[in-house]
Order: structure tokens, then C-alpha cells, then sequence
């Protein structure tokens, strides 16, 4: 039954495990884009230029989960490295692409094999059984609660909210 003491103390255990499970994996992550004198979130935006091709910055910051002003900010970081480029929007004069420069795409392109190969070992503590349940299982999760409205709960000691 929900909202029971054990679902609650279930569902802190989790959180806590999910925690730290995706702090321990970020740091092989982390250090591994590190070497390459980039950050996380260049990355980020590096890798899904790559696989996606040229994205608008509002593509880019819905790939990438991050604001408005973070994505312009990292992406004029790329643009003065030389690894990204800004390209004008045919159909909208306010809207504008991001693209992968030749040099971005070289970079891309050495680095993404080796990032795999990171997060396979940081992931090898599961069978590939075991990580396509945890993938459905993370997916439903995920799916679930962002589809629910937020919990509040009442403060007990507010009798009006009563």
C-alpha cells in the first residue's frame, strides 16, 4: 500500500541509493571528459551535436537539461575554442543553430569512443541482463514521476491547512 511507514522508508532508501550511484559513476565520467580540457556540460552539447547534427540552442538546452543563458554561455565557451559554430536560422531570424565545427567533430569523434568504454567500466558491476531491467526499471521511475504533480505534505502543526 503507498504512503505507508515502509513505503516511505523504501523510497528514502532508494533516493539514497540512486544518489550515490550516479555520484559514483559521475566521477569516472568527470574525470574522464577532464583530461580532454573540456567540462561536463561542453560535452553535453558536444556529444549531442554529434549525434544529432546542428540543433537549434533550444534543442540544445532540452537535450542537455540545462537554462537559457547556461546553454549561450557554454556554447560561446565552444564557439571561442573553435569546436562549435553559430549558423542563422533560415525559416526564423531570431532563432539560431549550433554546429559542430571540423575541430569539434575531430574532437568528438576521438574522445566519444573512449567515454563509452569509461562508462562501461563504471557500469560493470551489472550483467547486460541486469542493466537492460535496471534501464526499464530507471525509464518507469523516471516516466512516473515526472508525469505527478509535486507532494506537499500538510505541516502538522498548521491547523488551517486542516
Amino acid at each position: 500500500m503507498q504512503g505507508t511507514e515502509h513505503d516511505e522508508r523504501l523510497a528514502l532508501k532508494l533516493w539514497v541509493v540512486l544518489s550515490r550511484t550516479v555520484n559514483a559513476v559521475a566521477r569516472h565520467t568527470e574525470a574522464d571528459i577532464a583530461r580532454h580540457g573540456i567540462g561536463m556540460t561542453e560535452f553535453g552539447i558536444l556529444e549531442a551535436l554529434y549525434h544529432k547534427g546542428p540543433l537549434l540552442l533550444r534543442e540544445v538546452r532540452e537535450k542537455i537539461l540545462i537554462s537559457g543563458g547556461g546553454v549561450t554561455y557554454v556554447v560561446d565557451k565552444l564557439v571561442e575554442k573553435g569546436l562549435v559554430e553559430r549558423r542563422a536560422c533560415d525559416r526564423d531570424r531570431r532563432a539560431t543553430y549550433a554546429a559542430l565545427t571540423p575541430e569539434g567533430e575531430a574532437l568528438i569523434e576521438r574522445i566519444f569512443p573512449e567515454h563509452a568504454r569509461c562508462l562501461a567500466h563504471a557500469l560493470s558491476g551489472l550483467t547486460p541482463e541486469e542493466k537492460d531491467a535496471a534501464t526499464a526499471l530507471l525509464k518507469r521511475l523516471g516516466t512516473t514521476a515526472a508525469a505527478l504533480p509535486p507532494h506537499f505534505a500538510v505541516d502538522p502543526l498548521d491547523e488551517a491547512a486542516a
